[in-house]
């Protein structure tokens, strides 16, 4: 049973779990439905556990190239393909079911588009563009929306706010997996920016992006939605963010370098999010 529960890639579903929670509780502006929540955590759990499966699957040969991934239950041959795709559907049948039961239609189908840009547009597309990255980021961004639509039921300035920060911010959280895995990535071949463009323009971008995600964070505290301890915590993690990046142009150890830039990363994002429900307007 590991096997099939390592298929879910758990260290993912954990950190999109905390955007989804971060999204409803933004929503709920203190008025908190227990029920819901849960419903909506566990709703949404299977269907990303179903997309990692499904994305398990179709990487199986890009997997069997890289050091960090050769040893998944797939390419070692534990599981079949067949038994990964039996489980990757009940996964998905299970999580609609819910989300549609407990939640509302609009919640169902933006949990249904990032499934399928993460599934479908990312895991056929990584392998053949250097836009892979880009597209990978759109399906992350999805789970803070779920939450958020679970609650409000409506699209709003707040869902797209959320949307675009988690956008921003998973683009150099991105090139900092590929700058630390760099090997990895040109051994299967896949088009990343650090492979295609180099180290440089790659760090360039990295500030561009941080710069970008620090201006789309502070939106929150802009349009009401969050006060003023939520936009210290944005703008200092997103400072320290943005000072370790511009370190990076003179890092001797570029692989170090990234590891570095993507442990903050998450540090950055996971202070963010639990600091929205005590900082809601």
């Amino acid at each position: 049973m590991i096997n099939y529960y390592l298929l879910t890639k758990p260290g993912i579903l954990l950190g999109n779990l905390v955007t989804v929670a971060a999204g409803f509780l933004l929503a709920s502006k203190g008025a908190i439905d227990l029920w819901l929540f849960f419903q909506t955590l566990i709703g949404l759990a299977f269907i990303m556990a179903s997309a990692c499966v499904f994305n398990n699957f179709i990487d199986r040969q890009i997997d069997q190239k890289m050091k960090r991934t050769k040893n998944r239950a797939l390419v070692k041959g534990l599981i079949s393909g067949r038994n990964a795709i039996f489980f990757a559907i009940c996964l998905g049948v299970l999580g609609n079911l819910i989300l549609f039961l407990y939640t509302n239609l609009l919640t169902v189908l933006v949990a249904g588009t990032g499934f399928f840009v993460y599934v479908v547009l990312y895991s056929f597309w990584k392998g053949r563009t250097i836009y892979g990255t880009a597209i990978g980021s759109i399906a992350g961004a999805v789970p803070p929306v779920v939450g958020y639509c679970a609650v409000s039921n409506h699209f709003d300035a707040g869902a797209l706010i959320l949307f675009m920060m988690l956008i921003l911010w998973q683009m150099p959280h991105f090139f900092a997996i590929a700058m630390s895995n760099f090997d990895d990535y040109v051994a299967a071949e896949i088009p990343v920016l650090p492979v295609i463009k180099g180290a440089l323009r790659t760090k360039i971008h990295m500030v561009l992006y941080i710069l970008a995600f620090m201006l789309a964070a502070i939106m929150l505290t802009f349009f009401n939605y969050t006060g003023y301890l939520y936009l210290l915590v944005a703008l200092t993690g997103g400072g320290m963010w943005l000072l370790l990046c511009l370190k990076g142009f003179n890092s001797r150890d570029d692989q170090l370098w990234g590891r570095r830039m993507f442990q903050l990363s998450l540090v950055l994002i996971t202070a963010i999010c639990f600091v929205i429900p005590f900082d809601v307007i």
